[in-house]
């Protein structure tokens, strides 16, 4: 099938300062992208490309194989979007914010609609201009979750939920990645993206520098192993793909290039394993491969 969101060589200036250089990436039908980088990397930009809010300066970007800004009012009658922060009608209740919304969408299942009010705990029938960040933003979510799109975005969507909301969103997401549909996730928590995303794109200072699986990825970067032995675990500090080699009695803890683990099970063997765990490196370590420094 072909892609949903195809970004070719985006760029974007803002005077002189270049904000995106040459982003490229695909979302594909059912498959969740996690968008990830720090605050000014560019994600938030390239998601107002998407939409057609600003014009990018080169490039390609299409979204249902349309143009994201030549045919922005098609493309919008079949996503769903979140911002990371929400603004709303201070003298409207919540209640009726949702429904204006999905008023202006032209769809919505209004017992979805209430199955979310219920499931984010807002009261939707305070006026919005006494809603706290966090209730702001389960009025965009519930809104946006409650329309039946083929595509949605989220640029930080749990800024300012507590824990349990954030858990919440996450549940729902996965219903949604079941249905097929396609999801650009753009989010600082990076546990909620790689407990959700098939696919995760890295952008730094504009550009993107990591795309692939978290498998794909993972080679990138080193395991810690802990082992314990019955011979003199230390020789295995002389093992290549061995670093940061740290001994309490007969167990050690060390990081390991991916490629020599089978090197260090074999060298682990002849001393006699009483433990070998490995856990692979997670999404935070693969982030702060590219910014640490």
């Amino acid at each position: 099938m072909s892609e949903i969101i195809k970004l070719h060589g985006l760029k974007k200036n803002f005077g002189k300062v270049q904000a995106l250089s040459d982003v490229t990436f695909t979302v594909n039908p059912g498959e969740v992208v996690g968008f990830i980088g720090p605050n000014g990397a560019g994600k938030s930009t390239t998601i107002r490309a998407l939409l057609g809010i600003i014009k990018r300066d080169a490039g390609e970007a299409k979204i249902f194989g349309k143009d994201v800004w030549k045919d922005s009012l098609d493309i919008h009658k079949r996503i769903s979007y979140v911002p990371g922060d929400v603004s709303l009608w201070g003298s409207l209740t919540g209640g009726e914010i949702i429904d204006l919304f999905l008023k202006l969408h032209g769809g919505g299942n209004k017992q979805k609609r209430d199955y979310l009010i219920e499931r984010f705990e807002l009261d939707p029938k305070k006026k919005a201009k006494g809603y706290s960040k966090g209730n702001r933003q389960k009025v965009g979510l519930i809104a946006a979750l409650s329309v039946d799109s083929d595509l949605y975005i989220f640029d930080e969507p749990t800024s300012g939920l507590d824990p349990l909301m954030e858990a919440v969103f996450q549940e729902e997401v996965a219903k949604i990645k079941e249905t097929g549909k396609a999801i650009l996730l753009s989010s600082h928590i990076l546990s909620e993206v790689e407990r959700l995303a098939d696919k995760v794109v890295i952008i730094r200072q504009g550009r993107i520098v990591e795309t692939g699986t978290l498998d794909e990825l993972r080679h990138l970067t080193r395991s810690t192993i802990t082992l314990a032995t019955e011979g003199d675990v230390a020789e295995i500090a002389a093992v290549n793909g061995v670093h940061d080699f740290e001994q309490t009695d007969d167990q050690a803890t060390f990081s390991a290039d991916n490629q020599h683990i089978n090197d260090i099970l074999q060298e682990a063997t002849k001393l006699g394993v009483k433990r070998f765990e490995a856990v692979p490196p997670t999404l935070e370590d693969l982030f702060m491969r590219h910014y640490e420094g």
